[in-house]
């Protein structure tokens, strides 16, 4: 069974800055997809199980961006 989670990510600015923290974000284990809107920052991931909150920080990170605070 699939879950969503939602993350806000900052510094992103145009459609390659989704696609990267996209990239990364989809290389978590258990991720089906990720859906990102640069506008809001928000990024809404939907896995087979939950995801570790510092994974999803350590993939924004490595795609050069911040994770939010929530």
């Amino acid at each position: 069974m699939s879950q969503t989670q939602s993350f806000t990510v900052t510094g992103m600015t145009c459609g390659h800055c989704a696609t990267s923290v996209s990239e990364e974000i989809s290389e978590i284990a258990g991720v089906e997809s990720v859906d990102v809107v640069v506008e809001t920052g928000a990024v809404t991931v939907t896995s087979t199980a939950p995801l570790d909150a510092s994974a999803v920080r350590a993939a924004v990170e490595e795609a050069g961006y911040a994770l939010a605070d929530a």
